[in-house]
């Protein structure tokens, strides 16, 4: 058994047109922008959904949203994903990064969340 749940929404946007994104978002969501120090390529917007992180991210591709998954078993996830129909395109540092069935991209990465945030909102999968 493993758990995991929707940690992120990111709107993937070409690298050029970030800060114009960021604006724009913040502006249309009506929060604050910051960028994380650590990871420069996101900026996020605070608040933007309760209880699930948002934020713009800079990508050498073309723009799109994406979701991230958190989970307290990567392996486990990405394969019950894959046996719902999903295919991994790649693996950057502990995630992976899979095509879902109508194209669109998500990741599958380890819990991010605070302890409490992650046991209360996850759901459990045999």
């Amino acid at each position: 058994m493993h758990r995991s749940r929707v940690y992120a929404l990111l709107i993937d946007t070409p690298e050029a047109e970030a800060a114009q994104a960021t604006a724009f978002w913040s502006a249309a969501l009506g929060v604050r922008s910051e960028v994380d120090p650590q990871y420069p390529q996101f900026i996020g917007l605070h608040d933007a959904l309760p209880g699930i992180v948002t934020a713009v991210q800079s990508v050498d591709d073309a723009p799109r949203f994406h979701l991230d998954f958190e989970t307290d078993d990567v392996e486990a996830e990405t394969a019950r994903l894959v046996a719902l129909g999903a295919t991994e395109v790649t693996r950057w540092q502990e995630c992976r990064v899979l095509r879902v069935p109508g194209g669109h991209l998500v990741c599958v990465l380890p819990v991010e969340s605070p302890p409490e945030v992650f046991d209360a909102q996850a759901k459990t999968w045999p």
